[in-house]
């Protein structure tokens, strides 16, 4: 174990300072530029938009406030460990850099300079399907860092292979899939404004290199180099499609990943039920990421935090339980662990700071969630990570269910 008497990742005062006077400066600046360009898309819109009338992104941010950490006093934690290990990679902390599609909206080098900065904090870093980067370009950003692959399934077998095949060939050495998302869920601001980039030929790079989706569309008379809007129309077609998939499927996407990659770990990611859970286990499932998308699929939703605790509590003994949905700092990865996560994802927090000082940005926000981390285990008494269970939380509602 890395033991330390400091920050593992340390932040100055300076360094948010200039990281803040930037921001102010840069800011207006940049949103009032990109509103002049006629065909750009509002990323800010994309980035923070939620479903219907934003009431599950509220309920994940009201299980958070629900529960409270209750400090040890007394504890020698000068010589305390942040890391963890996630299917055999021992990382820096229980923090990983969730998929978020269409980078290339946010900043033009798109996903690369966040597989950067994954890799250079030793952080998990899951590429998505909807990336705008080539999985192979993604890859070689990110060097040995450890990297996943989130799926989205197409109803084209070939498709999927060739996209699995090339995530493994990549050094990508686990398979998440999507199962929330066959369809964007209704989100007002995007939907008023048509802020879908790929019909605007805007981030489907991911897709347009893939030799099976080249040959769909050479299929259908589609020159991608000519008609980009129509590319990722068909791309995206393919991506969020409509079409659900269902529990059938998956011993065959499974059994398909498995060959591929010589036996790597899957997971589902979108599980908030306990049947979902127990299931997932039943099909083979090495691991499942307890998410309500962050509150933009299914307007009203239970939060994935009150999820949580009912699903570790059933399968938390038979497969890798992580978390996903409204993490905003160090003590909303601290309530996950406690509630038996093994493993937390961010994505609003890192985007961010892409969308406004690239990788500096992204750099930075980690960073600080790190340094983060490590001052909270300091000053609420935990030495490791294994030490934040049940019994760091408590407060009025413990108290009144204990009665």
């Amino acid at each position: 174990m890395m033991a330390r008497s400091h920050p593992s990742i340390p932040v100055s005062p300076v360094d948010i300072f200039q990281v803040s006077l930037q921001h102010r400066l840069n800011t207006r600046r940049a949103w009032q530029t990109r509103r002049t360009r006629k065909r750009e898309i509002d990323t800010r819109y994309y980035a923070s938009s939620n479903a219907g009338q934003s009431y599950t992104h509220l309920a994940n941010r009201q299980a958070f406030y629900r529960h409270k950490i209750i400090p040890r006093q007394l504890v020698d934690t000068n010589l305390r460990d942040t890391s963890t290990t996630i299917f055999g990679h021992k990382v820096s902390a229980p923090i990983g850099f969730a998929p978020i599609g269409i980078n290339k909206i946010y900043h033009p080098a798109g996903e690369l300079p966040v597989a950067t900065v994954a890799k250079e904090l030793n952080l998990p870093y899951c590429l998505s399907t909807a990336g705008s980067s080539p999985i192979e370009a993604v890859a070689a950003a990110n060097g040995d860092g450890p990297r996943f692959f989130q799926l989205y399934m197409p109803h084209d077998d070939e498709l999927t292979i060739s996209l699995l095949t090339r995530a493994h060939e990549s050094g990508f050495t686990a398979c998440i899939l999507t199962t929330d998302t066959w369809q964007l869920g209704w989100r007002h601001d995007d939907v008023a404004t048509g802020n879908y980039a790929f019909y605007r030929g805007i981030g489907a790079d991911l897709g347009l290199i893939d030799p099976v989706f080249r040959k769909r569309l050479q299929a259908a008379g589609i020159d991608p180099e000519m008609q980009p809007q129509e590319a990722g129309a068909l791309w995206i077609d393919n991506v969020w499609h409509g079409r659900a998939h269902s529990w059938e499927k998956m011993p065959w996407l499974i059994k398909t990943w498995k060959e591929i990659s010589r036996g790597k770990p899957f997971c589902l990611k979108g599980i908030q039920s306990v049947d979902d859970a127990k299931r997932a286990v039943e099909v083979g499932c090495d691991g499942i990421v307890v998410s309500n998308h962050a509150g933009r699929q299914v307007d009203g939703a239970i939060a994935s935090l009150d999820a949580l605790e009912n699903i570790v509590a059933a399968v938390g003994d038979k497969t890798y339980v992580m978390y996903d949905s409204g993490i905003r700092g160090a003590s909303d990865v601290a309530k996950a662990l406690a509630l038996g996560a093994r493993f937390v994802w961010v994505g609003r927090l890192w985007v961010w700071g892409l969308s406004i000082m690239g990788e500096a940005g992204v750099r930075h926000v980690m960073k600080s969630l790190l340094a983060d981390f490590d001052i909270f285990m300091n000053v609420a008494g935990f030495q490791s990570v294994e030490q934040i269970d049940r019994s760091a939380l408590g407060g009025f509602m413990y108290a009144v269910l204990r009665r």
